[in-house]
């Protein structure tokens, strides 16, 4: 049996359709009045939203175009400063033209998607921000937040955005690749990896340095366009000296017409004469003009090679008579 219900909550129970409406009229009519205002703002929204999609396509188009041109500009730049070297070389292939070109796709890529990531953050970040003012929410306390947590952050990672900036300008300006061999101060060898923050720099026995670009206040590339082998070879105080470079150039000539030295060879070897008198020896001083990164080992064939010269010839190397240091010391020129 159903339990029995007391008049007063049966009148609360049985509400007349006409008590419904007057109860909802409140709503309807905020609706009715803020219906144009909400149809409004969500339309702003969606048109926002676009307007950030298309910006953000249309930037980061520009951004890898600019890249490209900026890439194929360098490459032209390179190209041209290899036509006006000598003859020899301009019939030659460059054996490491494969490589560069890959060194300035991998850059351009690494350049343009770090870009592309600013340009992204700073558009969206924008568009959000138009988006809250079109809710109704007060952006006023929102940007001084901003602000102020940006000046904390730049404060406190003011080493890191160095570091950043340092990677963003050396990258742009083609300082490094992986592959060359840099002095950076302390570190000096060859580059193993370059990112934004940090480069690493394998020295010569084998230590791996890492090094931040914040850090890095001046370059020294060696495998950049060209490079020079020296040679300096301390001759017995008693050697006819005339003597001694007419051989000496024929050694050259010879050494640079051998095929396997050839190619990396990009100018007639040079000698410079004597630079430097005392310790019992003089001093010759020869030049080669190489390839980029060729100059160490095209030093040490010359040098095998100038040594069995001297012994067909009969022409002495010094011995060290007097000290390193004080006046007996080779004075150089």
């Amino acid at each position: 049996m159903p339990l029995p219900i007391s008049p007063s909550e049966a009148d609360a129970v049985a509400v007349s359709p006409g008590t419904a409406l007057q109860q909802a009229g409140p709503l309807v009519s905020w609706f009715t009045e803020n219906s144009s205002a909400f149809i409004s703002g969500l339309i702003n929204i969606l048109l926002i939203l676009v307007l950030v999609l298309v910006l953000r396509a249309v930037v980061g188009r520009l951004i890898t175009h600019g890249v490209k041109r900026m890439v194929a500009s360098h490459q032209r730049i390179s190209q041209a400063k290899a036509r006006a070297r000598a003859n020899s070389i301009v019939v030659q292939k460059s054996e490491s033209s494969g490589d560069a070109q890959a060194r300035q796709e991998q850059r351009a890529m690494t350049i343009g998607s770090v870009l592309r990531s600013i340009a992204s953050a700073i558009i969206f970040g924008v568009g959000f921000i138009m988006m809250l003012g079109e809710v109704g929410i007060n952006l006023g306390p929102i940007l001084a937040s901003a602000g102020v947590v940006g000046l904390a952050v730049a404060f406190g990672a003011q080493n890191l955005v160095q570091d950043f900036m340092s990677g963003i300008f050396m990258m742009i300006e083609d300082q490094y690749g992986v592959g060359d061999v840099i002095d950076v101060g302390d570190a000096v060898g060859t580059v193993e990896d370059v990112t934004l923050r940090v480069t690493k720099i394998r020295d010569l026995d084998g230590g791996l340095w890492h090094v931040r670009n914040g850090n890095i206040m001046r370059v020294c590339n060696m495998n950049q366009d060209w490079a020079n082998a020296v040679v300096e070879i301390p001759l017995d105080y008693s050697v006819d000296v005339s003597h001694a470079e007419t051989v000496i150039r024929a050694s050259i000539s010879e050494f640079a017409e051998k095929s396997e030295h050839k190619a990396k060879i990009l100018e007639k070897p040079d000698l410079s004469g004597v630079v430097g008198i005392g310790n019992g020896s003089v001093t010759v001083r020869i030049i080669v003009k190489t390839k980029p990164g060729e100059q160490w080992s095209l030093g040490r064939a010359l040098r095998g090679h100038l040594k069995g010269s001297f012994d067909a010839a009969g022409i002495a190397v010094a011995y060290p008579l007097l000290p390193v240091n004080g006046s007996g010391a080779v004075k150089q020129g």
